[in-house]
């Protein structure tokens, strides 16, 4: 929820995309067995650790400009200095920036953005446990554009660090265009042109810069052609900044200043969390073991997947092409009465779980049907088959290519148990 307590979809797009990786568990077995997006809906579950919600998660900027403040724009009368300035922090916190509100985020992309009329402002500081962000509707004379930031840290150099300047697979993410870069100072960016619905049923774009540097901050900036991300009119052609623009942006100095202001609760999890993670799975060991187990009457048409834990392959068995995925996950027990219930238990202690039911939101026709299964060591095995190549593409054949009898058997097979 945001600020107002009413949902708001920049906030909820920003939280899903910054915070991907944050260990968020959901209690819903659609949700938790929905693969997806790089940076948005993937098959897996999420721990509960700090949830952070809201407007943390897609950082968007402007270009050039300093952060004021607080308070003003000269020096605070505590003796603190502004994280843009770098400078240390005096008295009781010292070597520690001074928070940044979320008026100076706002004022700070405003400064960066090209000459232009500003409206809508919302933002969020470095010291809320909802994380910072800021956003405006912005307009150059070419119609209004709704443009945002917001900040995070990241594991430097962590599986999740990666992945969020992954170009997304045009399998999950359609898009016009996408590339990553790595920068002079190790930063990896990464530049996506996209539509907000994969199905352009209304063509609202949507740009992106993802920014991750090597010390763990993460800095994203999106814009779109309209004055919100979704449920207004679409404005202009285009959104207002060029990819040269989101870059300068996503590159300012100020951003990661401010996201060395965030206290360390927002950033890392605490000590009563901070037990090592149970051991991932190899991804592309997972995704070759999937295509080893599937029948031999289906051919593999196209096959991907992440780093760990998640793959998939579209098979086709002459009637049309079905998308299939999986996820392997270490000891899940912690939250098995949480997904599991009544459900069936086998002699060995694995417990199995069934759905069949609608797939993506938007597309025609599309089921999903799935398996969860967890062995009695908490290793947990999710397949799920769709009726159509792509969840977010309309349905092209009556069921998926693989019953429920298979997948079950699939995610039963030994092969699994000792996937590393």
């Amino acid at each position: 929820m945001s600020v107002d307590q009413h949902s708001d979809p920049f906030e909820e797009r920003l939280s899903a995309a910054l915070h991907e990786t944050g260990n968020v568990f959901e209690a819903d077995r659609s949700a938790l067995t929905d693969g997806g997006r790089t940076r948005g809906r993937r098959m897996r579950v999420r721990r509960r650790a700090a949830v952070l919600g809201g407007a943390a998660g897609i950082a968007l900027v402007g270009v050039g400009g300093a952060l004021l403040l607080p308070g003003g724009s000269g020096g605070g009368q505590d003796g603190r200095t502004s994280a843009a300035s770098g400078a240390e922090v005096a008295a009781g916190t010292q070597g520690t920036p001074a928070p940044v509100s979320g008026e100076e985020l706002i004022r700070t992309l405003k400064g960066l953005l090209p000459e232009g009329e500003f409206s809508g402002e919302r933002g969020r500081g470095t010291d809320s446990v909802l994380g910072p962000f800021a956003q405006v509707v912005y307009d150059d004379g070419e119609g209004p554009a709704a443009v945002g930031v917001g900040l995070s840290r990241i594991e430097p150099g962590s599986s999740q660090a990666r992945e969020a300047t992954r170009c997304p697979d045009k399998v999950f993410t359609p898009h016009d265009s996408c590339a990553t870069s790595t920068l002079a100072d190790g930063s990896r960016l990464m530049l996506f042109k996209g539509h907000e619905y994969p199905d352009r049923r209304v063509d609202t774009r949507w740009w992106n810069a993802v920014l991750v540097t090597p010390q763990g901050q993460q800095i994203s900036v999106s814009e779109w052609n309209s004055a919100a991300e979704k449920d207004e009119p679409v404005s202009r052609p285009a959104p207002p900044l060029s990819a040269a623009q989101l870059k300068e942006i996503a590159t300012a100095p100020q951003w990661r200043a401010a996201v060395d202001a965030i206290p360390e609760r927002a950033g890392k999890p605490s000590a009563a969390s901070s037990a090592p993670p149970p051991p991932s799975a190899d991804g592309p060991a997972v995704r070759e073991a999937l295509a080893g187990l599937v029948p031999d009457r289906l051919k593999v048409v196209a096959k991907g997947g992440q780093e760990e834990e998640y793959a998939y392959l579209v098979v086709d068995d002459g009637k049309g092409k079905s998308f299939v995925q999986i996820n392997v996950q270490g000891d899940m027990r912690d939250v098995a009465h949480q997904l599991y219930g009544s459900a069936e238990t086998l002699p060995d202690g694995t417990k199995v779980a069934t759905q069949q039911g609608p797939g993506e939101k938007g597309a025609v026709d599309v089921v999903m049907w799935t398996v969860d299964t967890m062995r009695a060591d908490g290793r947990r095995v999710v397949i799920s088959a769709f009726n159509t190549g792509a969840q977010h593409e309309d349905a092209t054949r009556d069921a998926p290519a693989l019953s429920m009898k298979e997948l079950r058997t699939i995610a039963l097979s030994p092969r699994w148990d000792n996937l590393n």
